[in-house]
């Protein structure tokens, strides 16, 4: 049984409102030994919406002040760790890795929410190019970011861009991993040789997509290569959504052939049966 969510998000992250407090006491009802908040940190995000600017940078001093309170406050119920989000874009390695040393964190997930300079959660990521160009320049991109970004513990969410294909362009073109499959497969063999894992986010299952990200397909894939790393996580921004799907979560593991899944403490990794 998976007793550990390693991606959740609290009123730190510009697209929470909800308090720390309130998501770890919710953590502790759904019967988790172990947390970790990966608070988004998106340097040069590409905001659409200019009242948002900003929107994604994250308060690390204040985020990790609170997170020192209430890490002791709530010690002897559940253990609770100090992570962070990274949106990677290759123009930001140098500030990320600078960044990532500056502060004592327990987990780091590398994340791709940007693909040249757009967000493919809106729409517009599209214009002027097919649905098939697009999921193929995000992978590319991803590529790029685990042959020359290290400062990161596992990668979040690898086929995240499949979320948000437009609703009216979805009859243009069906996802499929195995059109993908070569691009896909350079991906995971350089996080394995990097010494890094990936996650399995449940977010999709309750957001539009109604699947694991990565797909299954992905998952066993990474496992067929050699992947032993995985963290768990449900990308929650408010309380009901810790934990979510998580026993699909393990039906997908042992089904790719796993049998534990991953936590992290001072940036390693301990193994946990399921």
């Amino acid at each position: 049984m998976i007793k550990a969510d390693f991606h959740m998000h609290s009123h730190h992250s510009g697209d929470s409102k909800t308090p720390t407090r309130e998501m770890i006491e919710s953590a502790i009802l759904c019967g988790l030994s172990k947390i970790c908040f990966t608070e988004h940190n998106d340097p040069d995000y590409a905001y659409v919406i200019p009242e948002e600017e900003g929107l994604f940078d994250l308060d690390t001093e204040n985020y990790r002040k609170e997170y020192l309170e209430l890490k002791d406050q709530y010690s002897s119920r559940i253990q609770v760790g100090f992570g962070v989000e990274l949106g990677v874009q290759p123009q930001l390695y140098p500030m990320l890795s600078d960044y990532v040393h500056s502060y004592p964190f327990d987990f780091v997930i590398a994340s791709s929410h940007v693909c040249m300079k757009k967000d493919p959660y809106w729409p517009s990521y599209y214009d002027g190019i097919s649905i098939k160009e697009g999921l193929l320049d995000y992978f590319e991109e991803i590529l790029t970011n685990v042959s020359s970004f290290k400062d990161y513990d596992v990668y979040g969410h690898l086929d995240y861009i499949v979320r948000y294909i437009p609703d009216d362009r979805k009859k243009e073109y069906t996802y499929r991993f195995k059109d993908f499959g070569d691009v896909i497969e350079e991906i995971l063999k350089k996080i394995i040789d990097s010494g890094k894992g990936i996650e399995l986010n449940t977010g999709g299952l309750y957001k539009t997509l109604r699947n694991t990200n990565p797909c299954p397909e992905i998952i066993r894939l990474y496992k067929e290569l050699g992947g032993e790393i995985i963290t768990i996580g449900a990308d929650a921004h408010k309380p009901e959504d810790i934990s979510f799907g998580f026993d699909t979560a393990e039906r997908i593991l042992r089904e790719a052939g796993f049998s534990h899944y991953c936590t992290f403490s001072e940036r390693k990794p301990s193994f946990h049966d399921l």
